[in-house]
């Protein structure tokens, strides 16, 4: 995650497959990096652009075994940077390892329209930013009543199960509603990707919406967990969708 200060903070969930992540705003990035390469005694760009999940990875790698892998918000990366594997043998880092910092920087924070759909079982938010920085330019926030889990037996519960699922229902129709209408005053080819956000169960709910179709084939694999889609809550989102977000592992 970023705090307000812009600063980076260390994910305290570690990353699958070793290492934990770290969430770099764009404006932080080089900084970040020049750091990285001067804690670990220099860096090399390992791979330029390697297969990621969420589209493609640039990975920096220390001369001490360190390994910073970043996984830049939106495809694709840049591809006109240095040549994989050059060394820069004393810190700060090389030109290379700079260029490289500095084009991840940039093709995170580029102009871009952005769709967001933020779901929670109960409330949502839609909303459209533009511009670099990112800025809100049309939204619609809501919410529905959904009942929690009722521990009583019998008759009694499988009713208020059943009604607990018809406002769930009612909930998911009401934040596709709103994606629809918010969306669809821009159309799918004026929207450069769409993050998604909220818990994944709610989201996964809405992918049988055809209306939606279009616009869940841009989404990012970044899935933003985020809590009660307020109105506050989604005006914060570019702090979230344009981080860089990197998996850092450290000699032990």
């Amino acid at each position: 995650m970023v705090c307000s200060s812009g600063r980076a903070l260390v994910v305290k969930n570690p990353a699958a497959g070793g290492g934990r992540w770290v969430e770099v705003p764009p404006e932080r990035l080089l900084s970040w990096i020049v750091t990285f390469a001067q804690r670990h005694g220099g860096a090399a760009l390992d791979q330029p652009v390697t297969p990621g999940e969420d589209g493609a990875i640039v990975r920096f790698t220390a001369a001490d075994g360190a390994v910073a892998e970043c996984h830049p918000p939106f495809p694709p990366v840049p591809s006109g940077g240095p040549e994989a594997g050059t060394v820069a043998a004393e810190p700060p880092p090389d030109a290379a390892v700079r260029a490289a910092a500095e084009a991840l920087a940039a093709q995170a924070a580029a102009d871009r329209t952005i769709g967001v759909l933020l779901v929670r079982l109960g409330g949502y938010a839609a909303g459209v930013f533009a511009g670099s920085p990112p800025r809100l330019i049309d939204s619609k926030t809501g919410s529905r009543p959904v009942h929690g889990r009722s521990a009583a037996g019998g008759w009694s519960q499988h009713r208020f199960a059943r009604r607990r699922e018809n406002q769930a229902a009612t909930a998911l129709r009401a934040a596709a509603d709103a994606a629809a209408e918010v969306f669809g005053r821009y159309g799918p080819d004026r929207l450069d990707a769409v993050v998604l956000g909220g818990d994944k169960r709610s989201a996964a709910g809405l992918r049988g919406d055809a209306r939606l179709e279009k616009y869940l084939a841009k989404a990012t694999g970044r899935f933003l967990t985020v809590p009660d889609p307020r109105p506050a809550v989604l005006r914060d989102m570019p702090r979230a969708f344009l981080a860089i977000r990197i998996r850092l592992t450290e000699p032990k």
